[in-house]
């Protein structure tokens, strides 16, 4: 297994599998232009050629990181690519000068075993001010946060 910053070319299957679990609820859809917006930030898992899983890397303030759009294919799911995907976007959080990185997730206990412990989302003031005003869960967001110091 390979991880590595994302390539035009990963585009669709990107896409496929954000959006795999957007449809059932899990993840909040991206479409293929704002994969293309933010490609810079993604990293991708492949295995034999294939992408099996992605995550993306946002810088949201100064001092701190989001982890975004952590998907990985259901036939490696438990195979340590959510795993290395994590520890591939706290290295470049590190080298970039981050000091924290944080995650809003439904899986609680994956994050929480990579480090992360859970914190109220109003200490996450940067996030709330920017996407979570414009997402479609807001009144009823189910998302836990969850952060881990570099």
């Amino acid at each position: 297994m390979n991880v590595r910053s994302a390539k035009v070319s990963d585009v669709e299957a990107i896409h496929g599998l954000i959006n795999s679990y957007a449809e059932r609820d899990e993840m909040l859809f991206r479409s293929l232009a704002d994969i293309y917006k933010n490609l810079q930030a993604f990293l991708v898992a492949e295995v034999d050629g294939e992408v099996v899983g992605c995550c993306a890397l946002e810088v949201v303030w100064s001092d701190l990181g989001e982890i975004k759009s952590l998907a990985v294919a259901e036939a490696n799911k438990g195979g340590g690519v959510g795993k290395m995907l994590v520890d591939a976007a706290v290295s470049e959080a590190r080298r970039l000068g981050l000091g924290r990185l944080f995650a809003l997730t439904l899986n609680r206990s994956f994050f929480e075993k990579q480090g992360f412990a859970v914190v109220d989302k109003s200490s996450l003031p940067m996030k709330v001010w920017s996407d979570c005003a414009r997402c479609p869960k807001q009144q009823h967001c189910d998302e836990i946060a969850l952060v881990k110091d570099l």
